[in-house]
C-alpha cells in the first residue's frame, strides 16, 4: 500500500540529508514523498536546536500539524506526526507533554530504526532519544536512481557527526553527541553511486567536517584531505566541496593535508565556509574555541598561499556575555583585513545546559545595534566581491531551470548562483561563462564566445546557501 510522506527540514545542510536519508528509509515500505502535509499519512519535522526560540518554533508548526491531523481523522485517515531530530533529542519527553498529538520523538542518531518505531507507534507514543552502539549508516536503504536525479545534481553526503570541541555556546555536542567518522571505503561507495545515477557535485558534510578520521582501506585513520583525494578518483564527480570548518582542527595537523588538497586537486571549489564567531582574543578563550584571531589570519594566510582565488565565509556571534565595545570592535577590524564574501551573523542566544547561558548576559539593545554593524560591513565586502565579478569568465555548472523562459541556473566555484539563457540540454555540465551584471546576489552572463540571449524578463536573485554548524 502506497502511503505521503511529508518531511520539513530546519537549519543546517546536515538536516536536508538526514531527511532525504529517512525518506530513503522509508520509501522500501511504500512512503512516497508529498511536497505539501495537507495529504501526507506520516509527517515528520526534522529540527534545529541551534538558535533561540528553535523549540518554540517547532511547538507552533506541531499546532498546525494537529488541526491536518484532526481534520484527516474527521475523514477516517490516520495521519501520524513525528517530531525528529535537534529539539527532539534534547526535548525527548517533554514534546510529548506538551504537545499529544505527537506520535514519534526520535534523535538523529535513531532515524534508521524508523520502520521499527512506525510498526511500535500504532499501539502508542514512540521516544527515541537514545545514542545507539549500531552506526545508522549500516542500516539505511540507498536512495532510487530517481529519487537521486529528482533531487538534482548536486548532493550532501555525511562524513562525519558530532561535536567534541564543547564551544560554551553550542548545544551540538549534547543533541549530536561525540565526535565519529564513517569509514572511507563506505563514503567513496556512496559517492560513487551517486555519480552513477547523475551527481556531479558533492559537499562533504559535518558538524566540524574537518575533524574527520574516518579508517581508511589500509586499516589507518585518514584525514579530511585524503579522503578528497580518494573521491576526486570517481568517474563523474567534477566538483567537491566541504562544510563545516573549524579552525581549531585546520590549525592542527589535521589541516596539513587539507591545505595541500586545495592545492592539488582542481575539483576541490574555491570557496571556503570556516567560522570564527569573534575576532576578540578575549571571547575566543570565553567561548572555548580553542584558536587565537592570529592562528586564524595565519591559517587563512596559508590557504591563500596554496589557492590565491580562494574565498572566505563566516559565522560570527554578536552580543556574547562580557562582550565589551572593544571586543566588538576587534570583529570588526578581523572582517577588513579578511575580506569575507558571505557570513552568517547571530545575535548571542543562550542555550539551556551550556556555560554561557549562566553568564551575564548583555541588553538586546546592544546586541542590535552591533549585529547591523557587522552586517553592513559584510553586506559591503559581499557586493565589492559581487562588482568584481563582472567581466570575468568561470567555469559554471548548470544546475536547473531559471526562473525566466529559456534561462538555466547555474554555481560559479565561489557558489554563487548564475543565471545565463541557454538550453537545458546544458543542465548538469560546465561551461565558461562571462559575467556580465550583478543582480542582488546572483550573477547573469552570457556562454564564453556565444553571443547573448535576452531574457523576456527582469533576473531575480536567489539566496546562497545555509551553514552546517561549526
Amino acid at each position: 500500500m502506497t502511503r505521503k510522506l511529508y518531511v520539513k527540514s530546519y537549519g543546517c545542510q546536515m538536516n536536508v540529508y538526514d531527511s532525504h536519508r529517512m525518506a530513503d528509509t522509508l520509501a522500501p515500505e511504500g512512503y512516497v514523498e508529498t511536497a505539501t502535509p495537507d495529504d501526507a499519512d506520516l509527517i515528520i519535522l526534522n529540527t534545529c536546536h541551534i538558535r533561540e526560540k528553535a523549540a518554540e518554533k517547532v511547538y507552533s508548526e506541531i499546532g498546525r500539524m494537529r488541526v491536518l491531523k484532526q481534520e484527516a481523522a474527521q475523514n477516517g485517515r490516520r495521519v501520524l506526526v513525528a517530531v525528529a531530530g535537534c529539539v527532539a533529542q534534547a526535548e525527548g519527553k517533554e514534546i510529548v507533554r506538551r504537545a499529544p498529538s505527537v506520535d514519534l520523538v526520535f534523535g538523529p542518531q535513531s532515524y534508521h530504526r524508523l520502520p521499527d518505531m512506525l510498526a511500535r507507534a500504532a499501539h502508542g507514543k514512540v521516544i527515541d532519544t537514545e545514542f545507539p552502539a549500531e552506526d545508522k549508516f549500516d542500516h539505511l536503504a540507498a536512495p532510487s536512481k530517481v529519487a537521486t536525479r529528482k533531487r538534482g545534481i548536486t548532493a550532501f553526503i555525511t562524513v562525519q557527526e558530532g561535536c567534541d570541541k564543547f564551544c560554551t555556546f553550542c548545544v551540538v555536542p549534547y543533541t549530536r553527541g561525540a565526535e565519529v567518522s564513517r569509514p572511507v571505503e563506505k563514503i567513496a561507495a556512496e559517492a560513487a553511486r551517486l555519480a552513477g545515477d547523475g551527481v556531479r557535485e558533492i559537499t562533504l558534510i559535518g558538524q566540524n567536517v574537518n575533524a574527520y578520521h574516518g579508517e581508511g582501506p589500509d586499516g589507518r585513520a585518514w584525514t579530511l584531505g585524503k579522503l578528497l583525494h580518494r573521491l576526486a578518483e570517481i568517474p563523474g564527480l567534477a566538483r567537491l566541496r566541504y562544510t563545516t570548518s573549524h579552525p581549531r582542527d585546520m590549525v592542527s595537523e589535521l589541516g596539513d593535508s587539507l591545505i595541500a588538497a586545495h592545492r592539488d586537486l582542481p575539483a576541490l571549489m574555491p570557496q571556503l565556509h570556516l567560522p570564527v564567531q569573534s575576532g576578540s582574543d578575549r571571547i575566543l578563550a570565553a567561548m572555548n574555541r580553542g584558536h587565537t584571531r592570529a592562528d586564524y589570519l595565519k591559517l587563512i594566510e596559508r590557504l591563500h598561499a596554496v589557492r590565491p582565488d580562494l574565498t572566505l565565509s563566516s559565522d560570527f556571534i554578536v552580543g556574547f556575555p562580557g562582550e565589551t565595545e572593544e571586543d566588538f570592535q576587534d570583529t570588526r577590524r578581523l572582517i577588513a583585513e579578511v575580506g569575507f564574501t558571505a557570513a552568517f551573523s547571530f545575535k548571542y542566544s543562550p542555550r539551556p545546559g551550556t556555560p554561557a547561558a549562566e553568564m551575564e548576559q548583555l541588553p538586546e539593545d546592544i546586541k542590535n545595534v552591533r549585529l547591523q554593524w557587522l552586517q553592513n560591513d559584510i553586506d559591503r565586502q559581499q557586493a565589492a566581491h559581487f562588482a568584481g565579478m563582472r567581466g570575468r569568465t568561470v567555469d559554471v555548472l548548470f544546475e536547473k531551470p531559471g526562473l525566466q523562459p529559456g534561462q538555466i541556473c547555474g554555481k560559479s566555484p565561489y557558489q554563487q548562483a548564475v543565471h545565463v539563457i541557454a538550453p537545458t540540454t546544458l543542465i548538469g555540465e560546465i561551461h565558461p561563462v562571462t559575467i556580465v551584471e550583478v543582480v542582488g546576489h546572483s550573477l547573469s552572463g552570457t556562454l564564453a564566445g556565444v553571443p547573448r540571449l535576452e531574457p523576456q524578463s527582469e533576473l531575480q536573485s536567489e539566496p546562497q546557501y545555509a551553514a552546517a554548524g561549526a
